[in-house]
């Protein structure tokens, strides 16, 4: 039954109760980027207020610490599916980076063009969304938006973190931006991947922690982009021992 009522929550109350909302950003609001952003960050809030609500056993713990970031890239392991609804519950400004294959889904692609993510590949017809997201991605970060970016690409099916990608480091390199890294823990709990129904019945405490912050000597002659993706696995390598001992 809870299962069904968080299913609801996406297929119901979205189209019934927020689209008004997204049309009227659309429509009239100034910045309609910031508000789908927002909106998006509403939503996702609602989700996990009905996930504490109904499901007695379940707590969030996140660090304050997060409440202060601005104009970073946020980089962060992957465990659920519920992971980057999480992050958007906890950032009102926020972009990412998303399968292209959903940018093609009628209503929801547009939906997510609107809110400024950004592609995972530049190919094909959204080759120049993904250039103009890149070249306005300076200026966002700059008036304190942040983006999150779960560089291992999908979930970790075992714990273990993955091969991670260069695009994060990429970006934070061409912005001159700080690189924030998170640690998620117990998302994959909750909601295992490959499964349809969430873990109701077994307690679980979901964490988010800010575990570093990185500020790189872009300018430096020394700077590597391999060399700060090495540093930013190693921390998350580190937090994953720590969880499993």
């Amino acid at each position: 039954m809870v299962t069904l009522l968080l299913w609801g929550y996406f297929s119901l109350v979205f189209p019934i109760i927020f689209t008004p909302f997204y049309l009227a950003a659309y429509m009239f609001s100034e910045n309609c980027e910031n508000s789908f952003q927002r909106l998006n960050h509403t939503f996702c809030v609602g989700f996990f207020f009905l996930v504490r609500v109904f499901i007695p056993g379940q707590k969030l713990r996140i660090s304050d610490e997060l409440g202060s970031i601005r104009s970073s890239v946020i980089v962060c392991n992957h465990q659920s599916y519920l992971d980057p609804l999480l992050l958007i519950s906890l950032f009102p400004r926020h972009k990412t980076i998303v399968k292209s294959t959903f940018f093609r889904v009628p209503i929801f692609g547009w939906m997510l063009k609107q809110a400024g993510y950004v592609p995972s590949t530049s190919e094909g017809k959204l080759s120049e969304l993904v250039i103009e997201r890149i070249d306005a991605m300076d200026g966002y970060l700059a008036s304190g938006g942040n983006l999150f970016i779960f560089p291992e690409g999908t979930r970790s099916r075992d714990g273990t973190i993955g091969r991670l990608n260069k695009g994060a480091f990429k970006i934070a390199k061409l912005c001159r931006t700080p690189v924030k890294v998170l640690f998620i823990r117990n998302t994959n709990k909750l909601f295992t991947p490959g499964k349809f129904l969430f873990n109701t019945m077994v307690p679980n405490t979901i964490t988010v922690e800010l575990i570093d912050s990185i500020d790189p000597e872009y300018q430096s002659g020394f700077f590597s982009i391999s060399d700060l993706m090495s540093q930013v696995r190693a921390l998350l390598e580190g937090q994953e021992t720590k969880q499993i001992s």
